[in-house]
């Protein structure tokens, strides 16, 4: 085992588990290993999580005023998983000395920034496991007598300079999603995805636009958020919302169709066979795949018909039509746009464009450098993922690797949503704490072995 020149032993010790990303997934497993730590301090998880980010976030560029959240506030971190722990947001609110006034809203959906500050809420409760502005570089398997027992994870400052080295029994693989960007198109000054859009937009706020234009790709909440948005914010310029189809659909979020979401559900999914997945996948693709929230499409459809009847027509809806290359220009964007049903190309000169086009999962085996040819995978070449959330590997590797994501051909709709985050956490926890166990039989008998 060979160690880098100038990289930092944190303390020489073997963390139980190293959590690469801090956001709400981990940040949830946190919550359920301290609060496990406290009920058996003699049987406590050791962890730490390391976060490129200088500070917790979560979407930050789309936290817009008076979004709401598409998921029940009992389906936070905890809830589901344990109402009575300290980290519910109920008790967020009762500190904040809002309960009341929360009650009073009779609503079940806080507002994004709400939730948001719910979070930080949580995560100040663990400024001694998070390192912040750290940046995952590798992780490198550890043998000892022909197995795999550990990792060394390797991390630097994203400010430059000091590298670390942790070593882990297990890890966590939480770095979230990755925007999805439309082949040939390269993100820039005025090319921003719409996870940015309250980082750049106001740096156009107060410019006179040259073209006064922006245009909005995509046709999903983000994409239907951001146009409205925009229209709110530059009351002089022309948003035109750039939808491959005829319109904004409505998120399917019925009593029945919401089972999907249940933790019962992920249970379903995974004993399921891979045609009744796909099958289940694509029935209720409409919860949450490119649908929008339907008072969100009422009040944009509210917006063209007024301007309709005003004869000044700045929210523009191009339905049927496919982005097909933008070019970036010194004083502004030209987006070219095709109709999918007549063929017929335009040019819409922009101020600025922005790509709601979704995200993508990082494939975790990018991290995991010489332990990526010891994880198991299907015959499509997925990773093999056990119910507890634990990637299957070959018989020689004892580290655990858990992830919080990227498991949706294996656990269903939910693995990159919120709604079962705390459910998931408890599993996780389960799960190392069953390791932990076994691994200790494991050193006891090997030591009564030797002993005889």
């Amino acid at each position: 085992m060979s160690r880098e020149n100038g990289a930092n032993y944190g303390g020489g010790s073997v963390d139980d588990l190293v959590g690469i990303g801090f956001g709400p997934a981990n940040l949830a497993l946190a919550i359920a290993i301290d609060d496990h730590n406290r009920r058996n301090p003699g049987q406590s998880l050791g962890v730490r999580f390391l976060e490129k980010q200088e500070r917790f976030g979560w979407h930050r560029g789309m936290l817009l005023d008076g979004a709401t959240m598409q998921v029940s506030f009992l389906k936070d971190l905890v809830t589901l998983r344990d109402p009575r722990s300290r980290f519910t947001f109920l008790s967020y609110l009762q500190e904040r000395g809002r309960l009341v006034d929360f009650i009073n809203l009779k609503s079940f959906y806080p507002t994004r920034l709400e939730f948001h500050d719910y979070f930080e809420w949580c995560a100040a409760e663990f400024t001694d496991q998070a390192a912040y502005g750290r940046k995952v570089t590798a992780v490198r398997p550890v043998e000892s007598d022909g197995r795999i027992d550990s990792v060394e994870v390797v991390s630097e400052a994203v400010t430059g300079g000091d590298q670390e080295v942790r070593r882990a029994r297990n890890i966590t693989v939480g770095t979230g999603l990755t925007p999805r960007v439309p082949d040939g198109v390269t993100l820039g000054e005025r090319v921003w995805h719409a996870r940015d859009l309250l980082l750049q937009a106001p740096t156009l706020v107060g410019q006179e636009l040259r073209h006064r234009r922006i245009a909005v790709v995509g046709a999903g909440q983000s994409a239907a958020e951001a146009v409205e948005y925009l229209h709110r914010t530059f009351p002089d310029a022309e948003i035109c919302a750039v939808l491959s189809r005829y319109g904004y659909s409505p998120a399917d979020d019925s009593p029945f169709a919401n089972r999907i979401f249940d933790p019962a559900a992920v249970d379903e999914f995974y004993g399921a066979s891979e045609e009744a997945k796909q099958t289940l996948l694509r029935y209720h693709a409409n919860t949450n795949y490119s649908v929008v929230d339907g008072d969100l499409i009422e009040q944009l459809y509210r917006i063209v018909y007024q301007e309709k009847v005003a004869g000044r027509e700045r929210l523009r809806v191009l339905n049927a039509n496919r982005l097909t290359g933008v070019a970036q220009h010194t004083d502004g964007v030209r987006a070219e746009v095709r109709s999918l049903t007549t063929n017929e190309e335009q040019t819409l000169d922009c101020d600025a464009v922005v790509l709601a086009t979704g995200y993508t999962h990082v494939d975790p085996r990018e991290l995991l450098g010489d332990l990526a040819p010891t994880l198991l995978t299907d015959e499509q070449g997925r990773l093999r993922v056990d119910r507890d959330h634990r990637v299957l590997t070959e018989d020689h590797v004892d580290v655990g690797i858990y992830l919080q994501g990227g498991t949706e051909h294996t656990h269903g709709i939910t693995s990159a949503l919120l709604s079962t985050l705390a459910i998931r956490s408890g599993e996780i926890c389960d799960s190392l704490l069953l390791r932990q166990t076994g691994a200790q039989l494991r050193a006891q008998n090997n030591r009564l072995g030797v002993a005889g």
